[in-house]
């Protein structure tokens, strides 16, 4: 059931080195194109990265929170197009988010990386720096990077318990 996938799913930064197999990344790739837009626009665009020399240059996108993506087997960068749609971000983080719940149910494990508005060790803005690792045209901005891999080690969900159920309120926002 899928929330036993959101129940069970957890970022995962520490992937073992087995390749991900074609059909699972057909499959990821599927559940891409088919993440819903605004308007049915999709100004999304995805790079699928498996090659370890790209993949260390995306884990130095920015100064912290991408050094996993050196290790993971695949890394999906997320670029959308602002001249498509005025929420294109949006539609990006749905992608991100399907891909996610995606792997989780092929038994890989996933994290994600934001990438627009980070700036980029150098001091420029990571999507400048990577437009040029990527050869993006000019027109796509990178929205975020997920990294997908088996798990080196298993990781359990959090319990219903830890949830923030003073975030949930019903029908008026009633602080207390």
């Amino acid at each position: 059931m899928f929330i036993d996938l959101l129940r069970n799913r957890r970022s995962i930064r520490s992937f073992d080195q087995r390749q991900i197999e074609g059909d699972k990344i057909e499959l990821l790739t599927e559940a891409l194109l088919r993440s819903p837009t605004s308007k049915g626009r999709q100004p999304w665009e995805f790079i699928l990265v498996t090659d370890p020399l790209i993949s260390a240059l995306l884990s130095h996108a920015k100064p912290k929170g991408a050094t996993f993506l050196a290790e993971a087997p695949l890394s999906v960068v997320i670029c959308g197009d602002p001249n498509i749609s005025d929420v294109w971000i949006e539609d990006c983080a749905v992608a991100a988010t399907i891909v996610q719940i995606a792997a989780e149910d092929l038994g890989l494990g996933s994290c994600w990386s934001q990438i627009r508005s980070r700036p980029h060790e150098s001091g420029e803005m990571a999507t400048t720096v990577l437009r040029q690792v990527l050869l993006l045209p000019d027109h796509l901005e990178v929205a975020s990077i997920i990294g997908i891999g088996y798990p080196v080690a298993a990781v359990t969900g959090h319990s219903s318990d830890s949830l923030p159920m003073h975030k949930i309120h019903n029908n008026r926002y009633l602080r207390q």
